[in-house]
């Protein structure tokens, strides 16, 4: 197995030079270039899912031809061997319909010991596959006979041929290995590539809150992959509905259609609290209520999940001990409420960044706008949400 991980290397190294991606610069806003404060909570130094430390983000973006519009985005929770030392988790499920693999593994261990990793619906068994090899392949792995691969999806076959599955294992493996802490990068990358957010382009969003000292100091990341609609609204400024594109706007208002209200949305979840799985899932809940702050309709066709973890280091789970017992200290029940309002704010401004960064594309017979950055700013400022 070590032979293979050597291997992957080369292959990591050759898919790197191979494979085209978006080469231009992003020069559009997040939230807080635009003076647009989210909730009452601090950000982070990043205001970024990896202001949780040890959090690393990678992506692997594949723009081919017409009709190729795809990617992988893996979020480590550290940097050691996942397996060896896995974080708890949880995953809270508004809307199932999607394909998140090893979630039910999750749900009875209240462990994680791979990396997350979202991509494109079609592909998630190729991409479990790959995440398999890679745990399988690290030194020290040797004896491993089960591994439980967590991967999510949206679905970006508007703008990327889909049927296609253009993943390959070297992707993914791309993606880990290129995953490291400081900036993430948002808008059109990685599993936010082709997808669609309020009818116009989504992507990878990003955001944190920080608590006080006198609430823990705890910190907490999310990170996005926006492909779902609704009534877009921005910090209680109505931007769907003034830009005239909104779910069932056809219906009501013989307008575009443009947003079905359809798609996904993936919330990963880190912090640095010391909570367990049980509260670990009650922090995944909150998440959709950022989620549906900025519009969000909650449709039939949306496959909406939200997975969390701890990064703290006493709560680790480490396969080499052997005793029956663990001795942990966890935050109360009591304790949980700040951390509630962090999730809530983080998810919220995510979305918006998410959107914000993408920039309009064209893939497989469409084009997607990116959303009006200007006209965007106009309505903000009409309704006081910006000054």
């Amino acid at each position: 197995m070590v032979h293979i991980f050597i291997g992957l290397t080369a292959s990591w190294l050759l898919a790197s030079s191979v494979c085209a991606q978006s080469a231009t610069s992003n020069t559009r806003p997040r939230a807080s270039d635009l003076a647009l404060k989210v909730g009452i909570l601090p950000t982070g130094a990043l205001n970024a899912i990896t202001d949780v430390a040890g959090v690393e983000v990678g992506h692997r973006t594949i723009i081919s031809g017409d009709n190729v519009r795809t990617g992988v985005t893996a979020i480590l929770p550290h940097s050691a061997n996942l397996y060896r030392d896995k974080v708890p988790g949880a995953i809270f499920v508004e809307n199932g319909f999607g394909k998140l693999t090893g979630s039910t593994q999750i749900d009875e261990m209240g462990e994680i010991e791979t990396p997350i990793v979202l991509t494109n619906t079609e592909s998630v068994p190729q991409v479990a596959d790959a995440v398999t090899t890679y745990i399988l392949s690290l030194p020290g792995n040797e004896d491993v006979l089960s591994v439980n691969p967590v991967v999510g999806e949206t679905n970006d076959g508007y703008l990327n041929d889909i049927r296609g599955r253009h993943i390959t294992p070297d992707d993914v493996f791309t993606a880990i290995k290129k995953a490291k802490s400081g900036p993430v990068e948002e808008g059109n990358v990685g599993a936010g590539t082709g997808i669609v957010a309020f009818g116009w382009k989504g992507g990878i969003g990003t955001s944190s809150r920080k608590l006080p000292q006198n609430l823990g100091g705890y910190t907490i990341g999310v990170l996005v992959q926006t492909n779902f609609g609704g009534v877009l609204s921005i910090a209680g400024a109505p931007i769907g509905q003034e830009l005239g594109q909104y779910y069932l706007h056809k219906e009501l208002q013989q307008g575009s259609g443009k947003d079905k209200a359809d798609g996904s949305c993936m919330i990963v979840i880190a912090t640095d609290a010391r909570i367990d799985a049980r509260n670990l899932k009650r922090l995944a809940a909150r998440a959709w209520l950022g989620m549906a702050r900025t519009g969000s309709a909650a449709s039939n066709g949306s496959g909406d999940y939200a997975i969390a973890f701890s990064t703290a280091p006493q709560l680790r789970i480490h396969t080499s001990e052997k005793s029956p017992t663990r001795h942990v200290e966890l935050l109360s029940n009591d304790a949980m409420s700040p951390l509630f309002l962090a999730v809530i704010e983080a998810t919220e401004e995510a979305i918006y960044n998410s959107i914000f960064r993408a920039t309009t594309m064209s893939g497989n017979g469409h084009t997607v706008e990116g959303l009006p950055i200007d006209k965007t700013i106009e309505i903000l400022k009409e309704h006081r949400s910006i000054k």
